[in-house]
């Protein structure tokens, strides 16, 4: 066996020969190297394997697998509480504005404002061009959004019901104010005070004002809303309509040919009640109207000719 050293300074070669026990030596050494590197890298491997797979290693894994689980479940846990909290609220929410609807569609009706323009069912109608860069609700600015939204809804509720109370009691006193008279597109016939009595023709007191159309069956309407004291006959004056209005005042309807009402039957302004007729001490079909205050008759013709509130 040759072996060829090179000089790579000087380029000079210089070459040795092995004979005998050195040869074999060497090629002893050349097969030899890579099968034992190779065992040593195994052992290694073994031996490194072993203290990564261990017994320890498997229980360790499994801690922090099962400790990972129970973050996962407790994340989650409080996920589902944080949603089920925010679809509370919202019912809430959605509850106050039924409310708020309900009230605002009652002031719409009292105060008789137009119901095209205030119409509660529909939604409103807003938009316009995007401006600048939106941006996501995060989870705090998303709660802190909901807690300002039920401040503005408690405080707008607490408005319009003190609204609605106001306008409430200004639509009582409009109803109970006695104004207008009890049928529509009649003349007087005969006023309040001394007259010549229709049926003795002799000079009597006349406590009420004759209303006519010049035949029976137009309606009769109460001129305020209030509570059916008398709804029958009553000596002098046929089949009659007494309601009391409170604050002192009555009115009566007399010589009707037909009653639509019953005694504690609570009326409204401008309800039909009965119909004109010329019933007890009449000549012909008329209502005679009467107004009472504290329990003295008054002259009708002060309220009839009153503005409607």
């Amino acid at each position: 066996m040759k072996v060829i050293l090179v000089d790579q300074r000087h380029g000079h070669t210089k070459t040795i020969v092995l004979k005998g026990w050195l040869k074999g030596l060497l090629s002893l050494c050349l097969l030899g190297a890579p099968a034992a590197l190779g065992y040593f890298g195994y052992g290694l491997a073994v031996s490194q394997s072993n203290g990564v797979f261990s017994e320890e290693s498997a229980q360790n894994w499994e801690r922090q697998i099962r400790i990972q689980t129970e973050q996962i479940s407790e994340i989650k846990e409080e996920s589902e509480q944080q949603i089920e909290a925010l679809t509370m609220r919202l019912a809430m929410l959605q509850a106050r504005l039924v409310r708020l609807d309900a009230v605002g569609e009652r002031i719409t009706t009292i105060a008789n404002l137009d119901t095209g323009e205030f119409d509660f069912s529909d939604p409103i109608a807003i938009g316009g061009p995007a401006a600048g860069v939106s941006e996501s609700y995060s989870a705090a600015g998303f709660m802190d959004a909901v807690y300002q939204l039920e401040r503005q809804l408690d405080d707008r509720q607490q408005q319009l019901e003190i609204l609605e109370g106001l306008m409430t009691d200004r639509k009582i006193q409009s109803d109970v104010f006695i104004a207008g008279r009890p049928v529509e597109n009649a003349w007087i016939a005969s006023r309040f005070g001394q007259r010549p009595d229709p049926i003795t023709g002799r000079i009597a007191f006349h406590g009420g004002i004759d209303f006519t159309t010049g035949k029976s069956g137009a309606e009769i309407n109460t001129v305020a809303a209030g509570v059916v004291t008398w709804s029958g006959p009553r000596s002098g004056y046929g089949l009659m309509v007494e309601v009391n209005h409170g604050n002192g005042f009555t009115t009566r309807y007399a010589h009707s040919e037909k009653l639509f009402v019953d005694v504690g039957d609570i009326v409204m302004k401008g309800q039909n009640i009965a119909l004109v007729g010329s019933t007890g001490r009449s000549t012909g079909p008329h209502v005679h109207f009467e107004v009472y205050k504290n329990g003295r008759v008054v002259d009708p013709a002060a309220y009839i000719h009153r503005t409607v509130r």
